[in-house]
């Protein structure tokens, strides 16, 4: 957490440096200014850094960070270098959606990749975050810096645990009558038929049409395989945002990670994509378990 440029410097230089003088592949993840102020605070030294916003869910989402970590985590082992270093600067989220999904991301980091040789350094500019932000850094992280001295956190939570209890803000839009309702849908192809249908008409951009019926189609999918009948659908278009919710009647599901990376690894073959495809393809994707049924809400806003 800093508030000033002369706390950042003081925490991450030291971090940075080690990471150069070890041989670490070392990678800046931040804004433009916060890049410029570590470079020319590092001066020759900072030629050895790397750059990637991608690394962090400002404009990529969670599943794409968590490759593009696993991708430079590969790059390092291969490469003769121990270990992928990267310093990763919060995004100043504000819609309550998306800094839910920071906040997620932020928890699932520490198990998506625990079994990657990669030190993350996440940093906090409490001028420019929200407070609910700010509020859950203590909450995420194992370890905690302040200058050169790290040191373990014990009001550190289980990432599970700590996404499952988050509160979910439900979009206005779901208060409003949805335009397609399935109720006990008698097959997988009438539930994609009705959903999908409808979203010529509400999608003008051709790339997101297909994203979003692939997204609602292995969502749709799993219910009919992995959950309980019966299955309904609603679809809901208000303004710019589109909110699908797909509901089985399986109790037994609940895992709040699901979907972060391929539910059976990175060998595709094996398939478990159902999920991480939806967190790839739609903005939202949340899971909600409960003692009558499992609920996934796919939203996101139309380009």
């Amino acid at each position: 957490m800093f508030g000033s440029d002369a706390e950042l410097v003081d925490v991450a230089l030291s971090y940075l440096e080690e990471g150069l003088r070890t041989g670490d592949l070392t990678v800046l993840s931040c804004t433009q200014e916060t890049e410029e102020l570590l470079r020319r605070e590092l001066g020759a030294g900072a030629r050895g850094l790397e750059s990637d916003p991608g690394l962090i869910p400002q404009d990529t989402r969670p599943p794409d960070v968590f490759t593009h970590l696993r991708q430079y985590a590969h790059r390092a082992t291969q490469g003769g270098t121990s270990r992928l270093r990267v310093l990763a600067e919060v995004p100043a989220a504000r819609d309550p959606l998306q800094v839910r999904e920071v906040i997620r991301v932020e928890a699932a980091v520490n198990s998506v990749m625990a079994d990657l040789p990669v030190t993350n350094l996440c940093v906090y500019d409490s001028r420019r975050l929200s407070p609910d932000l700010v509020a859950s850094a203590r909450d995420t992280h194992p370890v905690l810096a302040t200058g050169a001295t790290w040191a373990a956190n014990e009001a550190y939570s289980d990432p599970a645990s700590y996404i499952r209890a988050l509160p979910s803000p439900r979009p206005s839009e779901e208060s409003l009558a949805p335009i397609v309702v399935v109720d006990d849908a008698p097959s997988l192809p009438d539930l994609r038929h009705r959903l999908i249908g409808a979203l010529p008409a509400l999608v003008r951009d051709e790339v997101q049409l297909e994203d979003l019926r692939l997204g609602i189609s292995e969502v749709a999918a799993n219910a009919f395989r992995h959950g309980k009948r019966p299955v309904s659908g609603r679809l809901w278009s208000v303004g710019r945002e589109v909110i699908c919710t797909i509901t089985d009647s399986g109790t037994t599901f609940d895992n709040p990670l699901a979907g972060f990376i391929p539910a059976h690894g990175f060998d595709l073959g094996r398939g478990g994509m159902g999920l991480w495809l939806a967190r790839k393809l739609f903005d939202h994707v949340d899971l909600f378990p409960g003692p009558t049924g499992f609920t996934v809400r796919l939203s996101t806003t139309l380009r």
